[in-house]
């Protein structure tokens, strides 16, 4: 049996990694402060025999006793409602927290697997992205404590690759949506969902043409079991290559939902991507791994989870950091 440390484990994916886990037959330590993550999402594992809770920040040495074979790096605030509202705790998480987690993984000889962003590229001036793009990130502007955070961790994953043989993975997720996301967590799926559900206008920023690549959950989990039991050692992109406008995505939900389709325009967030689009190449490759649910198909999913979630919004009160 193999014992791994899901840190950001209640968080929307990280829950879902704890019970694919859970499912192939591991024990999970699920790690989080719950400053982002929501109890809620792992209430169903409470009393399972293999599914363990600590609460924890990642910035603090994690006191574990026992063996450990993997460590995943989940913990993160990562939507830009969160970026706002806890700067600090985000660069926090992604600087001190990688390092303290690389180093008890060392100690424990356990593999370390850090889950990346596709914001390392920033606004992308190469389509799609490949591994080998170095970004265009604004290291000052407002969402640079998430950006940067995520491409200081990755720094450190490879100083300690090659100054301690540090056993590591390195994905590199795009936008991915699922039951499960936050109400309020400021991105596009939930707010259109929310707005649907509610009848309101569907609040898009700027004209609506900004591209992303939307990514059902179940297919990332299944990629990021495949990259932490893989041989693969660099960055790799996980995510829907199939690229598409938030206006075509608001019209989806609209359709699926049955409600008019009609659209509030908002200013364009600073730094905001114009197109973001995952070349996945490498995955398919070295993981035998693509995305196998379609936008439609996974939107509905997601569209029947959120008809129960609306009641549990909980707005989440500032932090100090």
């Amino acid at each position: 049996m193999r014992r791994v440390v899901v840190a950001g484990g209640a968080g929307f994916v990280g829950s879902h990694v704890c019970d694919a886990l859970l499912e192939r037959g591991d024990e999970v330590v699920c790690v989080d402060n719950l400053v982002s993550g929501d109890l809620r999402n792992i209430a169903h594992l409470d009393g399972h025999p293999r599914f363990t809770f600590l609460l924890h920040d990642v910035v603090e040495a994690l006191a574990l006793d026992g063996p450990v074979t993997a460590v995943l790096h989940m913990a993160a605030a990562a939507s830009p409602a969160d970026y706002a509202r806890i700067p600090i705790a985000t660069l926090q998480a992604g600087t001190a927290g990688t390092e303290r987690l690389l180093q008890f993984a060392l100690l424990r000889e356990a593999r370390f697997l850090l889950t990346s962003t596709s914001e390392v590229y920033g606004d992308a001036l190469v389509h799609p992205q490949v591994e080998s793009y170095w970004g265009n990130v604004n290291p000052i502007g407002p969402r640079s404590c998430y950006d940067e955070s995520k491409r200081c961790a990755e720094a450190f994953v490879y100083a300690y690759q090659r100054a301690r043989n540090a056993d590591v993975r390195v994905a590199r997720i795009f936008n991915t949506y699922g039951p499960r996301m936050r109400v309020n967590d400021g991105r596009a799926v939930p707010a259109f969902m929310t707005a649907a559900l509610e009848r309101r206008p569907f609040p898009v920023f700027g004209d609506g043409s900004q591209t992303r690549s939307m990514c059902y959950v179940d297919d990332l989990v299944r990629g990021l079991l495949l990259l932490l039991d893989s041989s693969w050692t660099q960055p790799v992109n996980l995510g829907n290559p199939h690229e598409v406008t938030m206006l075509e995505v608001a019209t989806m939900i609209a359709g699926i939902a049955g409600v008019s389709r009609t659209f509030e325009y908002l200013p364009l967030p600073v730094d905001d991507p114009v197109r973001r689009c995952p070349d996945i190449t490498v995955a398919k490759r070295e993981l035998g791994w693509e995305p196998t649910v379609d936008l439609d198909g996974g939107l509905a999913r997601t569209l029947e989870h959120w008809k129960t979630k609306l009641g549990q919004l909980t707005p989440l009160e500032p932090q100090p950091r």
